[in-house]
Protein backbone atom coordinates (compact mmCIF):
# COMPACT_ATOMS: atom_id res chain seq x y z
CA UNK A 1 0.00 0.00 0.00
CA UNK A 2 2.91 2.03 0.77
CA UNK A 3 4.38 1.66 -2.55
CA UNK A 4 0.75 2.93 -4.26
CA UNK A 5 0.44 5.70 -3.01
CA UNK A 6 2.74 7.85 -4.59
CA UNK A 7 1.52 6.07 -8.06
CA UNK A 8 -2.34 7.66 -6.42
CA UNK A 9 -0.95 11.07 -6.05
CA UNK A 10 0.40 11.32 -9.55
CA UNK A 11 -2.59 10.24 -11.26
CA UNK A 12 -4.54 12.46 -9.14
CA UNK A 13 -2.30 15.53 -10.40
CA UNK A 14 -2.73 13.81 -14.00
CA UNK A 15 -6.64 14.69 -13.33
CA UNK A 16 -6.06 18.17 -12.03
CA UNK A 17 -4.09 19.04 -15.19
CA UNK A 18 -6.60 17.72 -17.71
CA UNK A 19 -9.12 19.58 -16.23
CA UNK A 20 -7.38 22.84 -16.27
CA UNK A 21 -6.82 22.32 -19.41
CA UNK A 22 -10.36 21.52 -20.60
CA UNK A 23 -11.10 24.63 -18.70
CA UNK A 24 -8.64 26.52 -20.78
CA UNK A 25 -10.50 25.14 -24.30
CA UNK A 26 -13.48 26.17 -22.89
CA UNK A 27 -12.74 29.76 -22.64
CA UNK A 28 -10.81 29.87 -25.45
CA UNK A 29 -14.00 28.69 -27.27
CA UNK A 30 -16.22 31.29 -25.01
CA UNK A 31 -13.17 34.08 -26.19
CA UNK A 32 -12.83 33.16 -29.85
CA UNK A 33 -13.89 36.38 -30.92
CA UNK A 34 -10.96 38.10 -28.89
CA UNK A 35 -7.67 39.19 -30.91
CA UNK A 36 -5.27 35.95 -30.16
CA UNK A 37 -2.86 36.54 -27.29
CA UNK A 38 -5.39 39.22 -25.39
CA UNK A 39 -5.64 38.44 -21.34
CA UNK A 40 -8.75 36.11 -20.62
CA UNK A 41 -10.53 36.61 -17.21
CA UNK A 42 -12.41 33.81 -14.97
CA UNK A 43 -15.14 34.08 -17.15
CA UNK A 44 -13.95 34.38 -20.38
CA UNK A 45 -13.58 38.08 -20.99
CA UNK A 46 -11.20 40.30 -22.16
CA UNK A 47 -10.01 42.65 -19.15
CA UNK A 48 -7.77 45.39 -18.41
CA UNK A 49 -4.45 44.27 -17.29
CA UNK A 50 -4.15 47.57 -14.84
CA UNK A 51 -6.56 45.86 -12.87
CA UNK A 52 -4.26 42.96 -11.93
CA UNK A 53 -1.91 43.64 -8.89
CA UNK A 54 0.93 40.83 -9.25
CA UNK A 55 1.42 40.09 -5.87
CA UNK A 56 0.93 36.34 -3.62
CA UNK A 57 -2.27 37.67 -3.57
CA UNK A 58 -2.70 36.98 -7.70
CA UNK A 59 -0.09 33.73 -7.11
CA UNK A 60 -2.82 32.18 -4.92
CA UNK A 61 -5.58 32.95 -6.77
CA UNK A 62 -4.57 31.46 -10.30
CA UNK A 63 -2.19 29.93 -10.04
CA UNK A 64 1.25 30.10 -11.04
CA UNK A 65 0.77 29.39 -14.73
CA UNK A 66 -1.25 32.75 -14.51
CA UNK A 67 1.68 34.96 -13.21
CA UNK A 68 3.74 33.31 -15.36
CA UNK A 69 1.42 34.54 -18.24
CA UNK A 70 1.21 38.07 -16.79
CA UNK A 71 5.41 37.99 -16.55
CA UNK A 72 5.43 37.69 -20.40
CA UNK A 73 3.10 40.78 -20.97
CA UNK A 74 3.90 43.51 -24.03
CA UNK A 75 5.68 46.41 -21.92
CA UNK A 76 4.92 48.66 -24.91
CA UNK A 77 0.95 47.51 -24.68
CA UNK A 78 -0.27 45.57 -20.98
CA UNK A 79 -3.16 43.70 -23.45
CA UNK A 80 -0.69 42.05 -25.36
CA UNK A 81 1.08 39.03 -24.21
CA UNK A 82 4.20 37.44 -25.78
CA UNK A 83 3.92 34.03 -27.27
CA UNK A 84 6.32 32.08 -27.89
CA UNK A 85 9.04 34.86 -27.21
CA UNK A 86 6.90 36.97 -30.02
CA UNK A 87 3.69 38.83 -29.65
CA UNK A 88 3.22 38.40 -33.55
CA UNK A 89 3.03 42.37 -33.44
CA UNK A 90 5.70 45.19 -34.45
CA UNK A 91 7.26 46.92 -31.18
CA UNK A 92 6.42 50.67 -31.57
CA UNK A 93 8.84 53.24 -31.44
CA UNK A 94 10.01 54.74 -27.98
CA UNK A 95 8.23 58.08 -29.38
CA UNK A 96 5.06 56.86 -30.48
CA UNK A 97 5.01 54.49 -26.61
CA UNK A 98 4.78 57.66 -24.76
CA UNK A 99 1.57 59.01 -26.29
CA UNK A 100 -1.60 57.51 -25.61
CA UNK A 101 -2.95 55.16 -28.58
CA UNK A 102 -6.09 57.16 -29.26
CA UNK A 103 -4.09 60.74 -29.42
CA UNK A 104 -2.99 61.38 -32.84
CA UNK A 105 0.32 62.92 -33.17
CA UNK A 106 0.73 66.36 -34.23
CA UNK A 107 2.27 67.56 -37.06
CA UNK A 108 3.80 71.16 -37.82
CA UNK A 109 2.00 72.89 -40.21
CA UNK A 110 3.65 74.15 -43.05
CA UNK A 111 2.32 76.82 -45.83
CA UNK A 112 1.37 75.14 -48.55
CA UNK A 113 3.70 76.06 -52.10
CA UNK A 114 0.75 74.57 -54.33
CA UNK A 115 -2.35 77.35 -53.64
CA UNK A 116 -4.71 77.10 -56.42
CA UNK A 117 -6.95 80.14 -55.29
CA UNK A 118 -6.77 83.62 -57.28
CA UNK A 119 -5.33 86.17 -55.20
CA UNK A 120 -6.72 89.58 -55.71
CA UNK A 121 -9.96 89.21 -57.14
CA UNK A 122 -10.93 92.68 -57.35
CA UNK A 123 -7.75 93.83 -58.53
CA UNK A 124 -7.71 90.86 -61.27
CA UNK A 125 -11.11 91.94 -62.64
CA UNK A 126 -10.37 95.71 -62.87
CA UNK A 127 -7.55 94.60 -65.33
CA UNK A 128 -9.63 92.35 -67.20
CA UNK A 129 -11.94 94.88 -67.02
CA UNK A 130 -9.84 97.74 -68.65
CA UNK A 131 -8.07 95.35 -70.92
CA UNK A 132 -11.91 94.77 -72.21
CA UNK A 133 -12.38 98.29 -72.57
CA UNK A 134 -8.76 98.94 -74.10
CA UNK A 135 -9.20 96.90 -76.70
CA UNK A 136 -12.54 98.26 -77.69
CA UNK A 137 -11.46 101.50 -77.82
CA UNK A 138 -8.20 100.41 -79.66
CA UNK A 139 -10.23 98.88 -82.55
CA UNK A 140 -12.47 101.76 -82.56
CA UNK A 141 -9.76 104.10 -82.98
CA UNK A 142 -8.12 102.02 -85.81
CA UNK A 143 -11.65 101.13 -87.44
CA UNK A 144 -11.60 105.72 -87.50
CA UNK A 145 -8.28 105.79 -88.79
CA UNK A 146 -9.06 103.70 -91.49
CA UNK A 147 -12.52 105.50 -92.05
CA UNK A 148 -10.39 108.59 -92.47
CA UNK A 149 -8.12 106.84 -95.44
CA UNK A 150 -10.98 105.78 -96.94
CA UNK A 151 -14.29 108.27 -96.48
CA UNK A 152 -12.91 111.70 -95.07
CA UNK A 153 -11.89 114.76 -97.37
CA UNK A 154 -9.03 115.15 -99.42
CA UNK A 155 -7.41 117.75 -96.58
CA UNK A 156 -8.20 114.56 -93.95
CA UNK A 157 -6.57 111.85 -96.18
CA UNK A 158 -3.34 113.74 -96.48
CA UNK A 159 -3.17 114.57 -92.97
CA UNK A 160 -3.31 110.55 -92.69
CA UNK A 161 -0.94 109.93 -95.18
CA UNK A 162 1.52 111.75 -94.05
CA UNK A 163 1.32 110.64 -90.30
CA UNK A 164 1.37 106.98 -91.70
CA UNK A 165 4.02 107.67 -93.90
CA UNK A 166 6.53 110.17 -90.99
CA UNK A 167 5.32 108.29 -88.02
CA UNK A 168 4.53 105.07 -87.86
CA UNK A 169 8.48 104.05 -89.33
CA UNK A 170 10.16 105.24 -86.11
CA UNK A 171 7.81 104.14 -83.88
CA UNK A 172 7.98 100.50 -85.23
CA UNK A 173 11.67 100.56 -85.25
CA UNK A 174 11.52 102.24 -81.62
CA UNK A 175 9.99 99.21 -80.27
CA UNK A 176 12.32 96.98 -82.69
CA UNK A 177 15.25 98.68 -81.19
CA UNK A 178 14.38 98.93 -77.49
CA UNK A 179 13.59 94.70 -77.34
CA UNK A 180 17.02 94.30 -78.52
CA UNK A 181 18.21 96.36 -76.68
CA UNK A 182 16.41 94.98 -73.47
CA UNK A 183 18.16 91.21 -74.30
CA UNK A 184 21.80 93.03 -74.63
CA UNK A 185 21.13 94.98 -71.33
CA UNK A 186 20.08 91.70 -69.68
CA UNK A 187 22.74 89.17 -71.28
CA UNK A 188 25.50 92.09 -70.61
CA UNK A 189 24.09 92.43 -66.51
CA UNK A 190 24.19 88.50 -66.52
CA UNK A 191 27.91 87.72 -67.88
CA UNK A 192 29.61 90.77 -66.52
CA UNK A 193 27.87 92.21 -63.50
CA UNK A 194 31.04 93.71 -61.97
CA UNK A 195 31.42 95.79 -65.12
CA UNK A 196 28.02 96.64 -65.74
CA UNK A 197 26.70 98.16 -62.56
CA UNK A 198 28.65 101.60 -62.84
CA UNK A 199 28.28 101.32 -66.16
CA UNK A 200 24.61 101.71 -66.50
CA UNK A 201 25.02 104.23 -63.35
CA UNK A 202 27.10 106.29 -65.83
CA UNK A 203 25.74 105.73 -68.70
CA UNK A 204 22.58 106.59 -67.93
CA UNK A 205 23.45 109.97 -66.82
CA UNK A 206 25.61 110.38 -70.25
CA UNK A 207 22.82 109.29 -72.76
CA UNK A 208 20.36 111.28 -71.31
CA UNK A 209 22.06 114.29 -71.46
CA UNK A 210 23.55 113.85 -74.77
CA UNK A 211 19.55 112.94 -76.00
CA UNK A 212 18.73 116.24 -74.07
CA UNK A 213 21.33 118.52 -75.94
CA UNK A 214 20.39 117.04 -79.48
CA UNK A 215 16.73 117.89 -78.87
CA UNK A 216 17.76 121.66 -77.96
CA UNK A 217 19.84 122.07 -80.97
CA UNK A 218 17.18 121.80 -83.21
CA UNK A 219 15.75 125.25 -81.84
CA UNK A 220 12.15 124.33 -81.12
CA UNK A 221 10.12 125.30 -78.42
CA UNK A 222 8.65 121.58 -78.55
CA UNK A 223 11.75 119.98 -78.61
CA UNK A 224 13.59 122.28 -76.09
CA UNK A 225 11.33 121.83 -73.22
CA UNK A 226 11.82 117.92 -73.81
CA UNK A 227 15.54 118.55 -73.85
CA UNK A 228 15.57 120.65 -70.92
CA UNK A 229 13.69 117.84 -68.82
CA UNK A 230 15.70 115.08 -70.23
CA UNK A 231 19.26 117.53 -69.33
CA UNK A 232 17.31 118.39 -65.65
CA UNK A 233 17.17 114.35 -65.48
CA UNK A 234 20.65 113.95 -66.28
CA UNK A 235 21.89 116.01 -63.80
CA UNK A 236 19.49 114.31 -61.28
CA UNK A 237 21.26 111.14 -62.12
CA UNK A 238 24.50 112.47 -62.01
CA UNK A 239 24.14 113.35 -58.60
CA UNK A 240 22.19 109.89 -57.58
CA UNK A 241 25.38 108.14 -59.18
CA UNK A 242 27.80 109.87 -56.97
CA UNK A 243 25.63 109.43 -53.20
CA UNK A 244 25.52 105.61 -53.82
CA UNK A 245 29.19 105.31 -55.35
CA UNK A 246 29.86 103.42 -51.71
CA UNK A 247 27.11 100.80 -52.51
CA UNK A 248 28.01 100.00 -55.42
CA UNK A 249 30.34 96.85 -54.06
CA UNK A 250 27.66 95.65 -52.14
CA UNK A 251 25.13 95.58 -54.68
CA UNK A 252 27.17 93.94 -57.20
CA UNK A 253 27.98 91.05 -54.91
CA UNK A 254 24.52 90.51 -54.21
CA UNK A 255 23.76 90.55 -57.90
CA UNK A 256 26.45 88.25 -58.63
CA UNK A 257 25.28 85.86 -55.49
CA UNK A 258 21.55 85.92 -56.84
CA UNK A 259 22.00 85.06 -60.54
CA UNK A 260 24.35 81.70 -59.52
CA UNK A 261 21.09 79.35 -59.75
CA UNK A 262 19.99 81.42 -63.09
CA UNK A 263 22.18 78.86 -65.35
CA UNK A 264 20.54 75.52 -63.94
CA UNK A 265 16.89 76.84 -65.21
CA UNK A 266 17.75 77.05 -69.40
CA UNK A 267 14.21 78.15 -70.39
CA UNK A 268 14.00 81.12 -67.81
CA UNK A 269 13.88 83.47 -70.17
CA UNK A 270 10.97 81.91 -72.52
CA UNK A 271 8.26 84.07 -70.17
CA UNK A 272 10.30 86.85 -71.08
CA UNK A 273 10.59 86.38 -75.34
CA UNK A 274 6.66 85.61 -75.01
CA UNK A 275 5.96 89.12 -72.75
CA UNK A 276 7.78 91.08 -75.73
CA UNK A 277 6.17 89.49 -78.48
CA UNK A 278 2.85 90.34 -76.99
CA UNK A 279 4.29 93.90 -75.94
CA UNK A 280 5.29 94.62 -79.71
CA UNK A 281 2.21 93.26 -81.33
CA UNK A 282 0.12 95.54 -78.74
CA UNK A 283 2.15 98.40 -79.04
CA UNK A 284 2.04 98.23 -82.85
CA UNK A 285 -1.55 98.04 -82.83
CA UNK A 286 -1.99 101.07 -79.68
CA UNK A 287 0.32 103.23 -82.26
CA UNK A 288 -2.47 102.85 -85.17
CA UNK A 289 -5.00 103.48 -81.91
CA UNK A 290 -3.11 107.08 -81.58
CA UNK A 291 -3.04 107.95 -85.26
CA UNK A 292 -6.88 107.50 -85.12
CA UNK A 293 -7.40 109.77 -82.27
CA UNK A 294 -5.57 112.39 -84.24
CA UNK A 295 -8.69 112.57 -86.29
CA UNK A 296 -11.09 111.81 -83.29
CA UNK A 297 -12.88 114.70 -80.62
CA UNK A 298 -10.99 115.20 -77.28
CA UNK A 299 -7.44 113.63 -79.10
CA UNK A 300 -5.19 115.28 -75.67
CA UNK A 301 -7.37 113.47 -73.29
CA UNK A 302 -7.82 109.61 -75.54
CA UNK A 303 -4.21 109.78 -76.02
CA UNK A 304 -3.24 110.05 -72.22
CA UNK A 305 -5.93 107.66 -71.21
CA UNK A 306 -3.96 105.27 -74.27
CA UNK A 307 -0.42 106.24 -72.48
CA UNK A 308 -1.73 105.30 -69.13
CA UNK A 309 -3.47 101.81 -69.78
CA UNK A 310 0.16 101.06 -72.28
CA UNK A 311 1.61 101.69 -68.90
CA UNK A 312 -0.59 99.71 -66.57
CA UNK A 313 -0.56 96.67 -69.26
CA UNK A 314 3.22 96.70 -69.59
CA UNK A 315 4.08 97.00 -65.64
CA UNK A 316 2.25 93.62 -65.67
CA UNK A 317 3.46 91.93 -68.37
CA UNK A 318 6.71 93.19 -66.47
CA UNK A 319 5.28 91.47 -63.50
CA UNK A 320 4.22 88.10 -64.48
CA UNK A 321 7.37 87.72 -65.62
CA UNK A 322 8.65 88.55 -62.22
CA UNK A 323 6.37 86.10 -60.76
CA UNK A 324 7.66 83.56 -62.77
CA UNK A 325 11.05 83.76 -62.34
CA UNK A 326 10.47 84.35 -58.37
CA UNK A 327 8.93 80.98 -58.33
CA UNK A 328 11.60 79.06 -59.97
CA UNK A 329 14.63 80.70 -57.68
CA UNK A 330 12.30 80.66 -54.73
CA UNK A 331 11.68 76.89 -54.57
CA UNK A 332 14.97 76.22 -55.43
CA UNK A 333 16.58 78.32 -52.73
CA UNK A 334 14.13 76.51 -49.80
CA UNK A 335 13.25 73.50 -51.28
CA UNK A 336 16.14 72.73 -53.79
CA UNK A 337 13.34 72.03 -56.24
CA UNK A 338 14.37 72.49 -60.40
CA UNK A 339 11.05 73.68 -60.91
CA UNK A 340 9.74 73.96 -64.78
CA UNK A 341 9.46 77.77 -65.05
CA UNK A 342 6.78 76.71 -68.02
CA UNK A 343 4.48 75.70 -65.12
CA UNK A 344 5.38 79.02 -62.85
CA UNK A 345 4.21 80.87 -65.84
CA UNK A 346 1.03 79.87 -66.70
CA UNK A 347 0.84 79.78 -62.76
CA UNK A 348 1.55 83.54 -62.59
CA UNK A 349 -0.53 84.04 -65.93
CA UNK A 350 -3.44 82.73 -63.88
CA UNK A 351 -3.66 82.30 -60.02
CA UNK A 352 -1.15 85.31 -59.47
CA UNK A 353 -2.40 87.98 -62.06
CA UNK A 354 -4.51 89.80 -59.71
CA UNK A 355 -1.73 89.53 -57.53
CA UNK A 356 0.64 91.48 -60.45
CA UNK A 357 -2.19 93.83 -61.19
CA UNK A 358 -2.48 95.17 -57.79
CA UNK A 359 1.48 95.23 -57.53
CA UNK A 360 1.74 97.15 -60.74
CA UNK A 361 0.09 99.77 -59.22
CA UNK A 362 1.07 100.20 -56.11
CA UNK A 363 5.29 99.44 -56.72
CA UNK A 364 5.55 102.22 -59.66
CA UNK A 365 4.16 104.54 -56.72
CA UNK A 366 6.52 103.48 -53.84
CA UNK A 367 9.39 103.77 -56.40
CA UNK A 368 8.42 107.23 -57.32
CA UNK A 369 7.90 108.26 -53.44
CA UNK A 370 11.04 106.85 -52.41
CA UNK A 371 12.62 109.21 -54.78
CA UNK A 372 11.06 112.12 -53.78
CA UNK A 373 11.26 111.52 -49.93
CA UNK A 374 14.83 110.47 -50.15
CA UNK A 375 15.17 114.05 -51.93
CA UNK A 376 13.38 115.74 -49.43
CA UNK A 377 15.52 114.36 -46.32
CA UNK A 378 18.28 115.52 -47.96
CA UNK A 379 17.09 118.76 -48.70
CA UNK A 380 15.51 119.55 -45.03
CA UNK A 381 17.84 121.43 -43.68
CA UNK A 382 17.30 123.52 -40.82
CA UNK A 383 14.07 124.88 -42.92
CA UNK A 384 11.12 124.12 -40.41
CA UNK A 385 8.75 123.50 -43.10
CA UNK A 386 11.31 121.55 -45.26
CA UNK A 387 11.31 119.35 -42.51
CA UNK A 388 7.20 118.92 -41.67
CA UNK A 389 7.03 117.60 -45.09
CA UNK A 390 9.77 115.30 -44.61
CA UNK A 391 8.70 114.05 -41.60
CA UNK A 392 5.43 113.25 -42.99
CA UNK A 393 6.63 112.21 -45.96
CA UNK A 394 8.08 109.54 -43.89
CA UNK A 395 5.68 108.46 -41.74
CA UNK A 396 3.61 108.09 -45.74
CA UNK A 397 6.21 106.19 -46.38
CA UNK A 398 6.66 103.58 -43.43
CA UNK A 399 2.97 102.85 -44.06
CA UNK A 400 2.97 102.10 -47.72
CA UNK A 401 6.19 99.94 -47.11
CA UNK A 402 4.16 97.95 -44.63
CA UNK A 403 1.83 97.27 -46.93
CA UNK A 404 3.08 97.68 -50.31
CA UNK A 405 6.46 96.60 -51.80
CA UNK A 406 8.18 94.98 -54.31
CA UNK A 407 9.88 92.37 -52.46
CA UNK A 408 6.18 90.75 -51.85
CA UNK A 409 6.20 89.09 -55.32
CA UNK A 410 8.82 86.64 -54.12
CA UNK A 411 5.90 85.47 -51.41
CA UNK A 412 3.21 85.73 -53.71
CA UNK A 413 4.60 83.50 -56.51
CA UNK A 414 5.88 81.18 -53.75
CA UNK A 415 2.95 80.83 -51.60
CA UNK A 416 0.44 82.17 -52.89
CA UNK A 417 -0.29 85.10 -50.54
CA UNK A 418 -2.41 87.92 -51.50
CA UNK A 419 -0.51 90.86 -52.86
CA UNK A 420 -0.71 93.28 -49.52
CA UNK A 421 -0.48 90.06 -46.86
CA UNK A 422 2.96 89.08 -48.92
CA UNK A 423 4.31 92.52 -48.17
CA UNK A 424 3.64 92.69 -44.49
CA UNK A 425 5.01 88.92 -43.80
CA UNK A 426 7.91 89.88 -46.44
CA UNK A 427 8.77 93.22 -44.25
CA UNK A 428 8.07 91.43 -41.31
CA UNK A 429 11.17 88.68 -42.12
CA UNK A 430 13.44 91.64 -42.69
CA UNK A 431 12.12 93.32 -39.45
CA UNK A 432 13.24 90.14 -37.73
CA UNK A 433 16.44 89.80 -39.10
CA UNK A 434 17.26 93.21 -38.75
CA UNK A 435 17.89 93.70 -42.70
CA UNK A 436 15.59 97.07 -43.19
CA UNK A 437 18.76 99.28 -43.76
CA UNK A 438 20.12 96.95 -46.23
CA UNK A 439 17.20 96.55 -48.54
CA UNK A 440 16.07 99.91 -47.99
CA UNK A 441 19.58 101.08 -49.49
CA UNK A 442 19.61 98.41 -52.12
CA UNK A 443 20.26 99.98 -55.19
CA UNK A 444 18.88 96.98 -57.94
CA UNK A 445 15.17 98.70 -58.52
CA UNK A 446 17.88 101.85 -59.36
CA UNK A 447 19.87 99.84 -61.89
CA UNK A 448 16.94 97.73 -63.63
CA UNK A 449 15.41 101.79 -63.59
CA UNK A 450 18.14 103.37 -65.00
CA UNK A 451 18.40 100.74 -67.66
CA UNK A 452 15.41 101.46 -69.11
CA UNK A 453 16.58 105.08 -69.20
CA UNK A 454 19.53 104.10 -71.32
CA UNK A 455 17.56 102.18 -74.05
CA UNK A 456 14.69 105.45 -73.93
CA UNK A 457 17.58 107.69 -74.68
CA UNK A 458 19.22 105.61 -77.30
CA UNK A 459 15.45 105.54 -78.44
CA UNK A 460 15.36 108.82 -78.61
CA UNK A 461 18.88 110.19 -80.42
CA UNK A 462 17.87 107.76 -83.32
CA UNK A 463 14.09 108.94 -83.82
CA UNK A 464 15.04 112.34 -83.32
CA UNK A 465 18.13 112.38 -85.60
CA UNK A 466 15.71 110.07 -88.17
CA UNK A 467 12.83 112.45 -87.79
CA UNK A 468 14.23 115.78 -87.92
CA UNK A 469 15.76 114.91 -91.59
CA UNK A 470 11.82 113.73 -92.82
CA UNK A 471 9.45 115.56 -90.54
CA UNK A 472 10.96 117.75 -87.82
CA UNK A 473 7.47 118.62 -86.65
CA UNK A 474 7.10 115.46 -85.32
CA UNK A 475 10.64 115.66 -83.72
CA UNK A 476 9.21 116.16 -79.92
CA UNK A 477 6.35 114.15 -79.95
CA UNK A 478 7.96 110.94 -81.29
CA UNK A 479 10.82 111.39 -78.82
CA UNK A 480 8.65 111.39 -75.75
CA UNK A 481 6.86 108.02 -77.41
CA UNK A 482 10.22 106.49 -78.34
CA UNK A 483 11.56 107.15 -74.90
CA UNK A 484 8.01 105.86 -73.19
CA UNK A 485 8.75 102.49 -75.49
CA UNK A 486 12.41 102.08 -74.86
CA UNK A 487 11.81 102.47 -71.07
CA UNK A 488 8.91 99.48 -71.36
CA UNK A 489 10.68 97.03 -73.34
CA UNK A 490 13.72 97.19 -71.32
CA UNK A 491 12.05 96.75 -67.94
CA UNK A 492 10.37 93.88 -68.97
CA UNK A 493 13.54 91.89 -69.87
CA UNK A 494 15.62 93.61 -66.55
CA UNK A 495 12.35 92.05 -64.79
CA UNK A 496 14.81 88.81 -64.66
CA UNK A 497 17.64 89.46 -62.60
CA UNK A 498 15.63 92.04 -60.36
CA UNK A 499 13.52 88.88 -59.66
CA UNK A 500 16.77 87.06 -58.31
CA UNK A 501 17.86 90.00 -56.70
CA UNK A 502 14.41 90.25 -54.81
CA UNK A 503 14.78 85.98 -54.04
CA UNK A 504 18.09 86.24 -52.53
CA UNK A 505 17.13 88.75 -49.82
CA UNK A 506 13.69 87.17 -48.89
CA UNK A 507 14.46 83.89 -49.07
CA UNK A 508 18.07 84.62 -47.13
CA UNK A 509 15.20 86.60 -44.78
CA UNK A 510 13.10 83.43 -44.09
CA UNK A 511 15.94 80.45 -43.84
CA UNK A 512 19.57 82.42 -42.93
CA UNK A 513 21.28 79.24 -42.41
CA UNK A 514 20.47 77.62 -45.72
CA UNK A 515 23.73 76.55 -47.07
CA UNK A 516 23.02 78.16 -50.75
CA UNK A 517 23.53 81.45 -48.54
CA UNK A 518 27.16 82.44 -47.85
CA UNK A 519 28.08 85.41 -45.37
CA UNK A 520 27.31 88.97 -47.71
CA UNK A 521 24.64 90.16 -45.97
CA UNK A 522 26.03 88.91 -42.16
CA UNK A 523 29.00 90.80 -43.31
CA UNK A 524 27.51 93.85 -44.85
CA UNK A 525 25.23 93.89 -41.54
CA UNK A 526 28.69 93.25 -39.24
CA UNK A 527 30.34 95.88 -41.42
CA UNK A 528 27.30 98.58 -40.61
CA UNK A 529 27.16 97.57 -37.29
CA UNK A 530 31.01 97.84 -36.38
CA UNK A 531 31.20 101.46 -38.39
CA UNK A 532 28.15 103.06 -37.04
CA UNK A 533 27.41 103.99 -40.60
CA UNK A 534 24.34 102.73 -41.90
CA UNK A 535 23.29 104.42 -45.49
CA UNK A 536 20.92 107.22 -44.52
CA UNK A 537 16.76 105.61 -45.77
CA UNK A 538 14.18 107.41 -46.12
CA UNK A 539 12.05 105.38 -43.45
CA UNK A 540 14.43 107.06 -40.45
CA UNK A 541 14.82 110.52 -39.99
CA UNK A 542 18.36 111.84 -39.99
CA UNK A 543 17.95 114.61 -37.47
CA UNK A 544 15.85 111.80 -35.06
CA UNK A 545 19.02 109.12 -35.74
CA UNK A 546 21.67 111.96 -34.65
CA UNK A 547 19.30 112.47 -31.30
CA UNK A 548 19.59 109.43 -30.35
CA UNK A 549 23.07 108.65 -30.90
Amino acid sequence: MGAAEPVVERESERREEGEKEEEGNERKEEGGDVEKGEVLGVQGKVIDSSNFDVNNDLNNQFGGSHVAMMQRLNPTNPLRIVIGGSSGMPTPSPSRTSLPRSAPIPEPSQTTLNSRRYTNKISLFLFVFHMVAAVGLVSFLIFKGIQGLIEASESVKRKERRILKFYLPQVETASLLSITLAFVWQKAVRQWPRIMVPFILWSSFFLSLSAGILLICFQRASTDGVGVCLIAFAIGNGLYACWVTQRIGFCTEILIKSLEPVPKFGDLNQPTYWMLGVGFMWMSLWILAVIGAMNFHFTPLVIIVLVLSLAWTAEVMRNIVNLTVSRVIALYYLRGMQSIPQNCFQRAFTQNLGSACLGSLFVPTIEALRVVVRGLNLLEGEDEFMFSCAHCCLNVMQSIFRYGNGWAFVQVATYGKGFVQASQDTWQLFVRQGMESIVDSDITSSICFLTGVCSGSICVIVVAAWTARVHQTFTATLSLLSFFIGYLMTRIAMAVPHACVSCYYVCYAENPSNILFDKTIQDHQRTMADHGVAPATPRVPRRFSAAEA
